[in-house]
């Protein structure tokens, strides 16, 4: 499940004073940023949704999107957020387009500010200013994702077992943030942990344990990360991490950190026979330093992590493998092999 809200660190009332600033000007801006979607939004997938409905989604992201800005927080029970689920039920919305017209709302929103005197792109706050108006869209979509959870017939954003977010919502998460990261320069992470030997287990002592086994491990791997991190299951015994503005060796680390704690912590006991099974994971880290008008295929970037995940398992299991590039170029396994007995 992912978390909203304000960051552990105090906010000075600089930044607080910024804050209501740019929520301000996206409020005042809120019907020119809704009509440059709206402009771009019915033509950018393969289903058409008509001007008037997008108009209605518009003004409930501009909504959202200043009172994240303003607040630091979105709370998934608000009335705000139901409005937003309610208007995306009405169309059947995929989860996918509806982050994409949150990315153009935010898009739109950031050109719009990079113009002003006070906040824009040639002001001292202007790193400041940007880096919170992405926060808050984060902010407004983990909102959104949380509330899904809490809707018993929403099966496309959280998955039961683990409470993670769905692979195809991660899949449209991604393509997004690789998008973004070609507009700024940023850089992109991805960790792919896999269950060692999960099928082995399942017929060793039953497939309950398995289920019990992936739906601890959501919980305790979702605890590495940072609010704004998208973790997802990403197949049947696999977990995919989606990081942003990050360096690689940290990821790595963090990658590490998962599957020593795993190693260490992570044990069930087959209550029939009192045999405990042992759980280890492989871990893949896809670091990528995207430039400025980048095209990285989000499908190809995923199966270059599915082949090093598959080079840990061949290496022995219960290791992290290292990629730094999307070009298929590695670097040494980050960390010594580890016994996988």
């Amino acid at each position: 499940m992912r978390a909203t809200g304000r960051d552990a660190d105090a906010i000075s009332p600089i930044q607080e004073d910024l804050r209501q600033q740019i929520a301000s000007a996206i409020e005042e801006r809120g019907s020119m940023l809704v009509g440059d979607t709206v402009a771009i939004f019915p033509y950018s997938g393969s289903e058409m949704f008509e001007p008037d409905y997008c108009d209605r989604l518009g003004a409930i992201v501009v909504q959202l999107l200043q009172l994240a800005v303003r607040t630091g927080n979105v709370d998934p029970r608000g009335g705000a957020i139901a409005d937003l689920d309610r208007v995306a039920r009405e169309r059947s919305l995929p989860a996918g387009r509806l982050f994409a017209f949150v990315y153009m709302l935010e898009r739109a929103a950031l050109d719009e500010l990079a113009l002003s005197g006070t906040l824009g792109a040639t002001s001292e706050a202007w790193p400041l200013v940007a880096q919170m108006v992405r926060r808050a869209s984060f902010d407004l979509l983990g909102a959104y994702a949380e509330r899904a959870e809490l809707e018993p017939d929403e099966a496309a954003v959280v998955d039961r077992l683990t409470t993670l977010t769905t692979r195809p919502l991660f899949n449209a998460v991604l393509a997004k943030e690789l998008e973004r990261a070609a507009r700024f320069g940023d850089s992109v992470s991805i960790i792919l942990f896999d269950v060692d030997r999960l099928s082995a287990i399942n017929r060793q002592h039953g497939y309950g344990v398995g289920d019990r086994i992936l739906e601890r491990l959501g919980i305790l791997i979702r605890q590495f990360f940072r609010q704004h991190d998208w973790v997802a299951r990403h197949g049947g015994d696999a977990i995919a991490v989606l990081l942003t503005r990050i360096d690689g060796g940290a990821a790595a680390d963090l990658a590490e950190r998962v599957r020593a704690t795993v190693e260490g912590r992570l044990e069930l006991v087959d209550h029939r026979t009192d045999k405990p099974a042992r759980v280890t994971l492989s871990a893949a880290v896809i670091n990528v330093d995207v430039s400025i008008g980048e095209t990285i295929d989000a499908g190809r970037l995923l199966a270059d992590a599915e082949l090093a995940l598959e080079r840990a398992k061949l290496q022995g299991r219960n290791r992290v493998v290292r990629v730094d590039g999307h070009s298929g170029k590695t670097v040494p396994d980050v960390y010594p092999p580890y016994s996988s007995s």
